[in-house]
Protein backbone atom coordinates (compact mmCIF):
# COMPACT_ATOMS: atom_id res chain seq x y z
CA UNK A 1 0.00 0.00 0.00
CA UNK A 2 1.08 3.20 -0.72
CA UNK A 3 2.56 5.62 1.83
CA UNK A 4 0.05 8.90 2.17
CA UNK A 5 1.98 12.09 1.56
CA UNK A 6 2.62 13.83 5.03
CA UNK A 7 0.94 16.89 6.43
CA UNK A 8 2.88 19.95 5.55
CA UNK A 9 4.38 21.01 9.06
CA UNK A 10 5.81 17.68 9.11
CA UNK A 11 6.81 17.65 5.51
CA UNK A 12 8.37 20.83 6.52
CA UNK A 13 10.62 19.71 9.35
CA UNK A 14 11.36 16.77 7.30
CA UNK A 15 12.72 19.04 4.43
CA UNK A 16 14.49 21.05 6.73
CA UNK A 17 16.63 18.03 8.07
CA UNK A 18 17.58 17.59 4.01
CA UNK A 19 18.49 21.26 3.62
CA UNK A 20 20.92 21.57 6.49
CA UNK A 21 22.57 18.33 5.12
CA UNK A 22 23.01 19.20 1.44
CA UNK A 23 25.08 22.56 1.81
CA UNK A 24 27.63 20.98 4.16
CA UNK A 25 27.70 17.49 2.00
CA UNK A 26 28.40 19.56 -1.35
CA UNK A 27 31.19 21.78 0.44
CA UNK A 28 33.12 18.96 2.18
CA UNK A 29 32.76 16.75 -1.28
CA UNK A 30 33.72 19.99 -3.20
CA UNK A 31 36.89 20.52 -1.01
CA UNK A 32 37.91 16.88 -0.64
CA UNK A 33 37.83 16.76 -4.03
CA UNK A 34 39.72 20.59 -4.65
CA UNK A 35 42.44 19.19 -2.07
CA UNK A 36 43.32 16.49 -4.84
CA UNK A 37 43.28 18.66 -7.78
CA UNK A 38 47.19 19.36 -7.50
CA UNK A 39 47.36 19.31 -11.79
CA UNK A 40 44.16 20.99 -12.70
CA UNK A 41 44.26 23.93 -9.42
CA UNK A 42 40.92 24.71 -9.65
CA UNK A 43 38.52 26.41 -7.24
CA UNK A 44 34.64 24.82 -6.52
CA UNK A 45 33.71 28.26 -8.56
CA UNK A 46 35.33 27.51 -11.69
CA UNK A 47 34.45 23.86 -11.49
CA UNK A 48 30.47 24.97 -11.29
CA UNK A 49 31.32 27.10 -14.52
CA UNK A 50 33.77 24.57 -16.30
CA UNK A 51 30.76 21.65 -15.57
CA UNK A 52 27.78 24.07 -16.60
CA UNK A 53 29.27 24.22 -20.26
CA UNK A 54 30.34 20.80 -20.29
CA UNK A 55 26.94 20.07 -19.98
CA UNK A 56 24.84 22.72 -21.45
CA UNK A 57 27.44 23.98 -24.39
CA UNK A 58 28.65 27.39 -24.60
CA UNK A 59 26.66 29.89 -22.93
CA UNK A 60 26.50 33.95 -21.94
CA UNK A 61 27.64 34.89 -18.02
CA UNK A 62 24.30 35.94 -17.46
CA UNK A 63 23.09 32.57 -18.46
CA UNK A 64 25.40 30.95 -16.42
CA UNK A 65 23.95 33.24 -13.30
CA UNK A 66 20.73 32.36 -13.58
CA UNK A 67 21.34 28.65 -14.04
CA UNK A 68 22.98 28.58 -10.85
CA UNK A 69 21.50 30.81 -8.47
CA UNK A 70 24.69 32.87 -8.40
CA UNK A 71 25.62 36.67 -9.39
CA UNK A 72 26.85 37.80 -12.67
CA UNK A 73 29.41 39.65 -10.82
CA UNK A 74 30.43 35.99 -9.24
CA UNK A 75 30.37 34.58 -12.55
CA UNK A 76 32.04 37.17 -14.48
CA UNK A 77 35.06 36.76 -11.46
CA UNK A 78 35.01 33.09 -11.89
CA UNK A 79 34.68 33.10 -15.68
CA UNK A 80 37.52 35.49 -15.62
CA UNK A 81 39.42 33.26 -14.09
CA UNK A 82 38.80 30.10 -15.93
CA UNK A 83 39.78 32.34 -18.69
CA UNK A 84 43.21 33.49 -17.28
CA UNK A 85 44.14 29.65 -17.02
CA UNK A 86 42.61 28.82 -20.42
CA UNK A 87 40.42 26.89 -19.26
CA UNK A 88 37.26 28.71 -21.22
CA UNK A 89 37.15 31.31 -24.40
CA UNK A 90 34.81 34.12 -25.01
CA UNK A 91 33.51 34.05 -28.33
CA UNK A 92 31.29 36.12 -30.29
CA UNK A 93 27.40 35.50 -29.77
CA UNK A 94 25.11 35.74 -32.73
CA UNK A 95 22.24 36.47 -30.82
CA UNK A 96 23.71 39.13 -28.82
CA UNK A 97 26.34 41.73 -30.05
CA UNK A 98 27.11 42.92 -26.38
CA UNK A 99 27.26 39.48 -24.71
CA UNK A 100 30.03 37.08 -25.93
CA UNK A 101 29.50 33.34 -25.14
CA UNK A 102 31.74 31.29 -23.19
CA UNK A 103 32.82 28.03 -23.86
CA UNK A 104 34.72 25.19 -23.31
CA UNK A 105 39.11 25.00 -24.44
CA UNK A 106 40.25 21.63 -24.93
CA UNK A 107 42.47 21.67 -21.36
CA UNK A 108 39.12 23.15 -19.98
CA UNK A 109 37.35 20.15 -20.74
CA UNK A 110 39.99 18.33 -19.72
CA UNK A 111 40.31 19.92 -16.45
CA UNK A 112 36.82 18.92 -15.85
CA UNK A 113 36.40 15.28 -17.40
CA UNK A 114 39.44 15.04 -14.73
CA UNK A 115 37.44 16.67 -11.59
CA UNK A 116 34.63 14.18 -12.07
CA UNK A 117 36.21 11.45 -12.64
CA UNK A 118 37.63 12.20 -9.37
CA UNK A 119 34.24 13.24 -7.53
CA UNK A 120 32.52 9.94 -8.96
CA UNK A 121 35.88 8.05 -7.62
CA UNK A 122 34.80 9.53 -3.99
CA UNK A 123 31.21 9.09 -4.48
CA UNK A 124 31.51 5.80 -5.60
CA UNK A 125 32.45 4.88 -2.09
CA UNK A 126 29.46 5.58 -0.56
CA UNK A 127 28.29 3.07 2.06
CA UNK A 128 25.19 1.99 3.09
CA UNK A 129 23.86 -0.40 0.39
CA UNK A 130 21.86 2.25 -1.10
CA UNK A 131 19.03 1.32 -3.54
CA UNK A 132 17.94 2.68 -7.26
CA UNK A 133 15.16 3.58 -5.68
CA UNK A 134 16.83 4.93 -2.55
CA UNK A 135 18.82 7.22 -5.44
CA UNK A 136 15.55 8.21 -7.06
CA UNK A 137 13.38 9.29 -4.50
CA UNK A 138 16.41 11.45 -3.54
CA UNK A 139 16.69 13.01 -6.74
CA UNK A 140 12.93 13.17 -6.50
CA UNK A 141 13.00 15.23 -3.06
CA UNK A 142 15.87 17.80 -4.21
CA UNK A 143 14.19 18.35 -7.46
CA UNK A 144 11.04 18.90 -5.68
CA UNK A 145 12.67 21.52 -3.01
CA UNK A 146 14.74 23.47 -5.68
CA UNK A 147 11.38 24.20 -7.94
CA UNK A 148 9.70 25.42 -4.82
CA UNK A 149 12.31 28.17 -5.05
CA UNK A 150 13.00 28.82 -8.49
CA UNK A 151 11.55 32.17 -8.75
CA UNK A 152 13.72 33.80 -6.28
CA UNK A 153 16.09 35.86 -8.03
CA UNK A 154 19.72 36.33 -8.04
CA UNK A 155 21.22 39.69 -7.32
CA UNK A 156 17.75 41.69 -8.45
CA UNK A 157 18.49 39.50 -12.42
Amino acid sequence: MPEEPLPPEELAARLAEIYLLVGPLYRRVLRKVELGEEIEGIGVGVRAVLDMLRLAGPMTVPQMGRAQALSRQFVQRTVNDAAARGLVEAVPNPAHRRSSLIRLTDPGRAAIEAVIARERGLLGQVGGALTRGDVDACVKVLSSMLAAVSDVEVDGE
